[in-house]
Protein backbone atom coordinates (compact mmCIF):
# COMPACT_ATOMS: atom_id res chain seq x y z
CA UNK A 1 0.00 0.00 0.00
CA UNK A 2 1.79 3.32 -1.11
CA UNK A 3 1.79 5.58 1.71
CA UNK A 4 3.15 8.95 2.52
CA UNK A 5 4.68 10.60 5.20
CA UNK A 6 3.54 14.72 5.48
CA UNK A 7 5.22 17.22 7.82
CA UNK A 8 4.00 20.88 8.16
CA UNK A 9 6.44 22.84 9.34
CA UNK A 10 6.09 26.70 9.86
CA UNK A 11 8.94 28.94 10.71
CA UNK A 12 11.26 27.99 13.38
CA UNK A 13 11.57 32.03 14.75
CA UNK A 14 7.73 31.95 14.58
CA UNK A 15 7.48 28.52 16.38
CA UNK A 16 7.11 27.15 20.16
CA UNK A 17 5.63 30.68 21.19
CA UNK A 18 3.71 29.21 24.59
CA UNK A 19 7.33 28.16 25.16
CA UNK A 20 9.28 30.73 24.83
CA UNK A 21 6.35 33.16 27.08
CA UNK A 22 7.13 30.28 30.01
CA UNK A 23 11.05 29.94 29.23
CA UNK A 24 11.51 33.87 28.79
CA UNK A 25 13.37 32.85 25.70
CA UNK A 26 13.10 32.20 22.06
CA UNK A 27 13.09 28.94 21.07
CA UNK A 28 14.15 28.38 17.38
CA UNK A 29 16.69 25.94 17.99
CA UNK A 30 14.44 23.93 19.32
CA UNK A 31 11.95 23.55 17.35
CA UNK A 32 14.33 23.37 14.46
CA UNK A 33 16.09 20.32 16.23
CA UNK A 34 12.52 18.63 16.95
CA UNK A 35 11.79 18.75 13.59
CA UNK A 36 14.93 17.29 11.99
CA UNK A 37 14.13 14.74 14.60
CA UNK A 38 10.58 13.99 13.38
CA UNK A 39 11.91 14.03 9.61
CA UNK A 40 14.83 12.02 10.33
CA UNK A 41 12.56 8.97 11.95
CA UNK A 42 10.33 9.85 8.33
CA UNK A 43 12.57 9.35 6.09
CA UNK A 44 14.39 6.33 6.85
CA UNK A 45 10.99 4.17 7.69
CA UNK A 46 9.22 2.34 5.56
CA UNK A 47 6.93 5.32 4.02
CA UNK A 48 6.86 5.24 -0.03
CA UNK A 49 7.80 9.06 0.18
CA UNK A 50 8.25 12.18 2.97
CA UNK A 51 6.40 15.86 2.04
CA UNK A 52 7.13 18.63 3.89
CA UNK A 53 4.82 21.52 3.99
CA UNK A 54 6.54 24.88 4.52
CA UNK A 55 7.26 28.07 3.32
CA UNK A 56 10.24 28.76 5.11
CA UNK A 57 13.68 28.53 3.12
CA UNK A 58 15.83 27.16 6.21
CA UNK A 59 12.90 24.17 6.19
CA UNK A 60 13.17 23.70 2.97
CA UNK A 61 16.99 23.04 3.15
CA UNK A 62 16.43 20.95 6.14
CA UNK A 63 13.84 18.99 4.45
CA UNK A 64 16.09 18.60 0.70
CA UNK A 65 19.34 17.21 2.96
CA UNK A 66 16.59 14.68 4.42
CA UNK A 67 15.34 13.67 0.96
CA UNK A 68 11.81 14.69 1.44
CA UNK A 69 10.10 16.22 -1.16
CA UNK A 70 9.35 19.87 -0.56
CA UNK A 71 5.36 21.14 -1.05
CA UNK A 72 5.22 25.00 -0.99
CA UNK A 73 2.70 26.81 0.80
CA UNK A 74 2.06 30.42 -0.61
CA UNK A 75 1.16 32.02 2.66
CA UNK A 76 0.84 30.42 6.51
CA UNK A 77 -2.91 29.56 7.23
CA UNK A 78 -2.06 27.13 9.89
CA UNK A 79 -1.43 23.45 10.51
CA UNK A 80 -4.73 21.81 8.76
CA UNK A 81 -4.76 24.23 5.69
CA UNK A 82 -0.88 23.00 5.24
CA UNK A 83 -2.13 19.27 6.06
CA UNK A 84 -4.37 19.67 3.14
CA UNK A 85 -2.05 21.08 0.63
CA UNK A 86 0.22 17.53 1.87
CA UNK A 87 -2.82 15.36 0.93
CA UNK A 88 -3.15 16.85 -2.27
CA UNK A 89 0.01 16.44 -3.31
CA UNK A 90 -0.07 12.82 -1.72
CA UNK A 91 -2.58 12.00 -3.76
CA UNK A 92 -0.38 13.08 -6.88
CA UNK A 93 1.78 10.81 -6.18
CA UNK A 94 -0.26 7.93 -5.73
CA UNK A 95 -0.85 7.39 -2.19
CA UNK A 96 -3.26 5.39 -0.95
CA UNK A 97 -3.06 6.04 2.38
CA UNK A 98 -1.08 9.15 4.35
CA UNK A 99 0.68 10.23 7.82
CA UNK A 100 0.06 13.26 8.84
CA UNK A 101 2.51 14.12 11.99
CA UNK A 102 3.46 17.00 14.26
CA UNK A 103 6.77 18.07 14.15
CA UNK A 104 7.59 18.18 17.72
CA UNK A 105 7.38 15.11 19.43
CA UNK A 106 10.98 14.45 20.46
CA UNK A 107 10.34 11.24 20.84
CA UNK A 108 9.65 10.03 17.47
CA UNK A 109 11.50 7.06 16.06
CA UNK A 110 11.95 5.18 13.25
CA UNK A 111 10.73 1.82 14.84
CA UNK A 112 7.68 3.99 15.69
CA UNK A 113 6.53 5.05 12.72
CA UNK A 114 7.21 1.49 11.19
CA UNK A 115 5.32 -0.26 13.50
CA UNK A 116 2.15 1.92 13.25
CA UNK A 117 2.06 1.51 9.82
CA UNK A 118 2.07 -2.61 10.31
CA UNK A 119 -0.60 -2.60 12.54
CA UNK A 120 -2.99 -0.84 10.50
CA UNK A 121 -3.67 -2.16 7.30
CA UNK A 122 -7.31 -1.60 5.84
CA UNK A 123 -9.39 1.56 5.31
CA UNK A 124 -10.19 3.59 8.45
CA UNK A 125 -8.12 6.63 10.25
CA UNK A 126 -5.87 6.54 13.32
CA UNK A 127 -6.14 9.38 15.44
CA UNK A 128 -2.79 9.57 17.44
CA UNK A 129 -3.83 11.59 20.61
CA UNK A 130 -1.84 13.74 22.85
CA UNK A 131 -0.61 13.08 26.41
CA UNK A 132 -3.88 14.83 27.50
CA UNK A 133 -5.74 12.96 25.49
CA UNK A 134 -7.56 16.38 23.89
CA UNK A 135 -5.35 16.91 21.14
CA UNK A 136 -4.06 15.13 17.63
CA UNK A 137 -0.52 14.89 17.10
CA UNK A 138 -1.09 12.46 13.76
CA UNK A 139 -3.40 11.35 11.55
CA UNK A 140 -3.23 8.07 9.54
CA UNK A 141 -5.51 8.75 6.65
CA UNK A 142 -6.68 5.24 4.56
CA UNK A 143 -7.73 6.32 1.80
CA UNK A 144 -5.98 9.73 2.66
CA UNK A 145 -9.01 11.57 2.15
CA UNK A 146 -11.21 10.04 4.68
CA UNK A 147 -11.70 13.18 6.87
CA UNK A 148 -10.46 16.70 6.57
CA UNK A 149 -7.61 17.57 9.05
CA UNK A 150 -8.75 19.69 11.82
CA UNK A 151 -5.69 20.26 14.31
CA UNK A 152 -6.11 22.42 17.32
CA UNK A 153 -7.54 22.26 20.63
CA UNK A 154 -10.10 19.82 20.64
CA UNK A 155 -8.53 18.06 17.63
CA UNK A 156 -9.21 14.52 18.81
CA UNK A 157 -12.57 14.80 19.66
CA UNK A 158 -12.82 16.59 16.27
CA UNK A 159 -11.29 13.89 14.24
CA UNK A 160 -13.37 11.18 16.01
CA UNK A 161 -16.87 13.00 14.92
CA UNK A 162 -15.50 13.81 11.47
CA UNK A 163 -14.61 9.94 10.77
CA UNK A 164 -18.26 9.16 12.56
CA UNK A 165 -19.79 11.25 10.26
CA UNK A 166 -18.04 10.29 6.98
CA UNK A 167 -19.02 6.60 8.38
CA UNK A 168 -15.37 5.47 8.20
CA UNK A 169 -13.79 2.65 10.80
CA UNK A 170 -11.69 4.74 13.50
CA UNK A 171 -9.46 3.96 16.43
CA UNK A 172 -7.73 6.61 19.18
CA UNK A 173 -3.98 5.49 19.62
CA UNK A 174 -1.75 7.05 22.30
CA UNK A 175 1.53 5.85 21.15
CA UNK A 176 4.15 8.11 23.49
CA UNK A 177 5.95 8.35 20.00
CA UNK A 178 3.22 10.75 19.38
CA UNK A 179 1.43 11.69 22.52
CA UNK A 180 4.47 13.69 23.94
CA UNK A 181 4.67 16.98 22.13
CA UNK A 182 6.12 19.89 23.24
CA UNK A 183 4.03 23.70 23.80
CA UNK A 184 4.49 24.52 26.81
CA UNK A 185 7.55 23.98 29.86
CA UNK A 186 5.57 21.32 31.58
CA UNK A 187 5.72 19.28 28.15
CA UNK A 188 9.03 19.60 27.83
CA UNK A 189 9.65 18.50 31.69
CA UNK A 190 7.10 15.93 30.39
CA UNK A 191 9.51 14.46 27.71
CA UNK A 192 12.69 14.74 29.89
CA UNK A 193 11.41 12.75 32.32
CA UNK A 194 9.89 9.78 30.02
CA UNK A 195 13.48 9.82 28.07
Amino acid sequence: MRTIGILPVKSFRAAKTRLAADLGLPQPELAREMAEGVLRALCASTLDAVLVVTREQDVMALAESAGAEIVKEDELRGHSAAAVLGIRRALELGAERVLLAAGDCPLLRTEDVDELLGRHHGPGVVILADRHGTGTNGLLLCPPAAIPPAFGMGSRERHAELAHRAGVPWTVEEPDAFAYDVDTADDLAAVDAHR
